[in-house]
């Protein structure tokens, strides 16, 4: 299950900003006692993801409406099964239709493109990990959809970890002062993760007797030697520029994880539609 931190209270700003002081259009044309139903239905294939945090964007709006459904998170669902069914007041069910599926949309979108990701290294010790590039506020929700689809979680935030990045080794002079200004701090029970770009980094941070070593950029080749050179001393991250087309390769350098920023920031939202008919 996600973590349900504020989700009240952001759901209720989605609906602020899209409804603000009402929708002109509904109100013009329906007078708020007409019954409806409307059918959420796929129109490709997909995993589902958030069908709860969608049943509540209608509920937070109105307590009476019904939803329906058979659909579970992690389901794989075919192009034409109907996700759910909402029954209630045809007014309230279109004032949150737009909100509803917006949320809906982009966690099933996140955990199908990790599904994809996840089956492609399939066979090999890789797992597939997300970043924190992620749509502001929506962390939660998005890291959930990642774990839905079979992904793995990175630290949730600044406070998740210590990850020794380029910016801060310039900034520190090199990754031996970095590591050790941070193990000067710390608590005894925080790893130590460290970017590196090359051979040479790796052997420092070796040094520097860092937990995990995160591969910045590079090539499949340099990545297998950099495995080897490691030899389990230390967990291995490979990142950047990881695409379908080339994640089973960097899988098969032998890495542990595999962090991949497109699961959330590049994911597209699924394609699910909102059919109404008047009851």
């Amino acid at each position: 299950m996600f973590r349900d931190v504020g989700l009240d209270k952001l759901i209720a700003k989605a609906l602020e900003e899209d409804v603000g002081h009402g929708d002109v259009t509904t109100s013009a044309i329906f007078t708020g006692d007409e019954g409806g139903i409307a059918r959420a239905v796929a129109k490709e294939d997909m995993v589902v993801a958030g069908i709860d945090v969608f049943k509540k964007v209608f509920l937070s709006l109105d307590p009476d409406i019904e939803f329906h459904t058979d659909c579970k998170d992690g389901a794989a669902a075919k192009k034409g099964t109907i996700l759910a069914e909402i029954s209630g007041a045809i007014k309230n069910i279109l004032i949150a239709e737009r909100v509803a599926l917006n949320f809906f949309q982009r966690l099933c979108g996140i955990a199908t493109l990790t599904q994809k990701y996840v089956e492609a290294v399939k066979g090999t010790r890789a797992k597939i990990i997300d970043t924190r590039k992620t749509t502001p506020c929506l962390r939660d929700l998005e890291k959930y959809a990642v774990r839905v689809g079979g992904g793995f979680n990175h630290r949730f935030g600044l406070d998740g970890g210590v990850l020794i990045k380029d910016n801060h080794i310039s900034a520190a002079g090199g990754i031996t002062s970095a590591v050790s200004g941070v193990r000067n701090t710390i608590p005894l029970t925080l790893k130590i993760e460290v970017e590196v770009k090359d051979l040479k980094e790796v052997e420092e941070a070796l040094a520097s007797g860092v937990d995990i070593i995160m591969f910045d950029n590079m090539k499949p080749e340099e990545m297998k030697k950099a495995v080897l050179l490691i030899n389990g001393r230390a967990i291995v991250e490979a990142s950047g520029n990881v695409t379908l087309e080339r994640v089973r390769q960097i899988a098969e350098t032998g890495v542990d994880y595999i962090s991949v920023g497109a699961l959330t920031h590049s994911s597209p939202a699924a394609d699910i539609s909102l059919n109404m008919t008047i009851v």
